[in-house]
């Protein structure tokens, strides 16, 4: 559906347990598929918060009075994510009798068949008929949209010199390090680079990471954003020439691919398989390529849009419902 036909627009639901990377994957595929989703934050009570999704009785009794509640009328579309979220996905699919269709987002550690499409990145190896696999993390994010953001904050930027590189910094998880020592290497080759410097922090950089990165670099050509005030990510991805972002973060690394600027990654200590796995595919495929500490503004990164090949998809599965 377009926003240039007049059918009704179906309800959506997107339901996840609130993490803001999962949310904003579902929410970035309704709003490529024009939708307005209701946003439902679900919370799990005992005894289903530890059994794994294949073994939930009654998933829907699952659901704990702090959260929000999956109650009729059931949606047209639902769109999910997160292990929590997996059961209470397939049991509404199952309540509607087909009528809600049902999307997953990430491998549901069940049958893909409970669900209408799943959507999983390559790496997870998974295969069905109703299965896309994608190379990165699907989003919200358009060159369209991203240049529309440019224009609010170019004027606050203006007197940084060209080029202009924009830093997305992570940091530690489940499998990454990144201490103070890492932030004083990492913060000396941005340093170096030529032209201005933006630099924004999630919410995983430590604050003594954020002192350390901050002390190397030139306050005259950079401006730094410590997570005060509105945060200017989309608009600095849209201004920037090139973009670095840390590997610690596949959503991260995909949003920066939809920029078609040089997308560069600086890898911290530690990863995994399925992180090594990402980010040989997408180096591979002309997506990224490794942060040596230069900037060559004479490549540029393919684009990468797996969002628009998921909704598509799922497009063609609401208008085969109607």
């Amino acid at each position: 559906m377009t926003g240039t036909q007049h059918q009704a627009r179906p309800t959506t639901w997107v339901v996840t347990d609130g993490a803001t990377g999962i949310v904003n994957q579902c929410v970035g595929l309704a709003q490529r598929l024009d939708l307005d989703p209701v946003i439902k934050t679900i919370t799990i009570r005992q005894p289903w918060r530890n059994l794994p999704p294949a073994f939930w009785p009654f998933p829907l009794r699952a659901l704990d009075a702090s959260g929000d509640q999956l109650t009729e009328p059931w949606p047209a579309l639902l769109i999910a994510s997160g292990r929590k979220s997996v059961a209470p996905c397939a049991a509404i699919r199952r309540a509607s009798g087909g009528r809600t269709l049902a999307v997953q987002i990430q491998k549901p550690g069940i049958n893909p068949a409970n669900f209408d499409l799943v959507v999983t990145p390559r790496h997870d190896h998974l295969s069905g008929p109703n299965v896309i696999d994608t190379k990165g993390s699907i989003h919200g994010l358009t060159r369209a949209l991203l240049d529309e953001e440019a224009g609010v904050w170019a004027k606050d930027v203006a007197h940084l010199p060209r080029p202009l590189t924009f830093a997305a910094i992570g940091g530690p998880n489940r499998v990454y390090r990144f201490g103070e020592d890492d932030a004083r290497r990492l913060g000396q080759d941005l340093a170096n680079l030529p032209g201005g410097l933006l630099v924004t922090l999630s919410r995983r950089t430590t604050p003594q990471v954020a002192e350390v990165l901050k002390a190397q670099l030139d306050e005259s050509r950079t401006v730094f954003w410590d997570g005060e005030g509105p945060n200017p990510y989309r608009g600095w991805l849209g201004l920037a020439d090139a973009v670095v972002v840390t590997s610690d973060s596949v959503n991260m690394t995909s949003e920066a691919c939809i920029t078609g600027r040089p997308v560069l990654v600086a890898h911290l200590r530690g990863g995994s398989g399925k992180f090594a796995a990402f980010h040989a595919l997408l180096e591979a495929d002309g997506h990224t390529r490794r942060f040596d500490g230069s900037l060559d503004m004479g490549w540029q990164s393919a684009v990468l849009d797996d969002t628009t090949i998921v909704a598509e998809r799922v497009r063609g599965l609401l208008d085969a419902q109607r």
